[in-house]
């Protein structure tokens, strides 16, 4: 009984330990470092706090052909980062452009040039007027996050800087691959000669359509109509984090699932007409299939952002150096960072890479970004393209699947 009295007069001291979601919360940094950095005693793998090593990427899915009103679609899904891409393509007459002139129009053949592409999809026409795309905005990319898609993104809101900057760097990203062939976006005519075959052959209300006669074979007076637009419309339903990988994936995967109907040029209505015949309508011959992977540089010294302005390189060099030989590891860099791991990496690179002939050929780095710092080096850039292009593997298997 008086044991009981004691118990009850003197209770436990509370416990000095914080629960992990609290412990995260409070001190961040310390959280991520206590889990890539555990006590050598502990016995514990070095890993994120999503569970996740530093090399991996989250869980990832797309699906295609969700939107019905549209030309192409995809939802691309990387980890609880989520995106919506639809495609709508318009047509652009020529008389509707200011500065348009005939001559511009290049004279190769369209039809050898098809035929070129369905023998080698990868080929590249050294001959092609890639100009126009870029030239008359021919595509037209627009992102945007949604309501809700992440906190402080509320109703009536204008246009972020995070969207007008991914906006940016998507068209940026369209125009430096060249994924989208100008001659897939252009709405050819044939005038009529009015030979005696070609006047029986008019007047039977044929189409002169040089989509429609592969064998056409005097081409010199083809002319170009219009240019079919491409309205890229990409929206973040879910962000947190990485948004630039998964926006340009679903640009991606929309665009291989888009197709565009068959048009020609109607000379009695002075207009261009479409088929409604979805077996006539084909698919974008995109060049090659390129995938963007970002990373993000996490330092065990919460201050060295600033701390590197003042200290000279060698000197932190030297201090990295020493804390390699003692085991001790100072940097990370890790693979696709969550929000909660981007608000602690100022460092940041983005790679995109290729391959030729369906996977089998060589890896060609087709862009490479760095900003935010100077702690990854030329041996770490390498090791940063190799892991892309296993990235690119997984992401063509996912695309494949679609």
């Amino acid at each position: 009984m008086a044991s009981s009295t004691a118990t009850a007069a003197h209770p436990a001291p509370p416990s000095l330990s914080l629960p992990p979601s609290q412990f995260a919360r409070l001190q961040p940094h310390a959280y991520l470092l206590a889990h890539l950095s555990p006590p050598t005693s502990s016995n514990q793998p070095s890993i994120r706090a999503n569970g996740r090593s530093a090399s991996q990427f989250r869980v990832t899915s797309a699906n295609t052909g969700s939107l019905t009103h549209t030309n192409g679609s995809a939802v691309v899904r990387i980890g609880d980062t989520a995106a919506v891409c639809g495609v709508r393509a318009e047509i652009l007459h020529t008389d509707d452009i200011a500065s348009w002139s005939v001559s511009r129009a290049p004279s190769s053949d369209a039809s050898n040039k098809r035929q070129k592409l369905a023998d080698d999809p990868e080929a590249d026409d050294d001959d092609d007027d890639e100009s126009h795309i870029e030239d008359l905005s021919l595509l037209v990319p627009n992102l945007s996050l949604s309501t809700g898609c992440a906190p402080g993104f509320i109703p009536s809101a204008p246009p972020s800087p995070l969207a007008q900057s991914l906006s940016h760097q998507i068209l940026s990203l369209l125009h430096g691959t060249r994924l989208v062939r100008a001659e897939d976006l252009r709405i050819w005519h044939q005038p009529p000669n009015f030979g005696a075959e070609e006047l029986e052959r008019h007047n039977e209300g044929e189409q002169m359509d040089v989509d429609a006669d592969q064998d056409q074979k005097d081409t010199k007076n083809r002319e170009i109509k219009a240019f079919w637009v491409l309205y890229i419309d990409i929206m973040i339903i879910s962000l947190a984090g990485n948004p630039f990988d998964v926006a340009w994936a679903a640009v991606l995967a929309a665009l291989r699932d888009t197709k565009l109907p068959k048009a020609w040029w109607d000379v009695d209505n002075e207009m261009v007409l479409c088929s409604d015949d979805v077996s006539e309508a084909r698919t974008l011959s995109l060049r090659g299939m390129p995938v963007a992977s970002s990373y993000g540089v996490f330092e065990a010294d919460a201050a060295a952002g600033w701390r590197a302005v003042i200290i000279p390189d060698a000197e932190e060099e030297k201090k990295i150096e020493e804390s390699q030989k003692k085991g001790m590891q100072r940097r990370w860099i890790l693979a696709d960072p969550d929000g909660y791991e981007e608000g602690m990496t100022e460092e940041r690179i983005c790679v995109v890479v290729d391959k030729k002939n369906g996977g089998k050929g060589k890896t060609v780095i087709v862009k490479l970004e760095k900003n935010g710092g100077w702690a990854v080096d030329s041996k770490d850039l390498k090791q940063l393209v190799d892991l892309s292009a296993q990235r690119w593997d997984e992401m063509k298997q996912i695309f494949e699947q679609c």
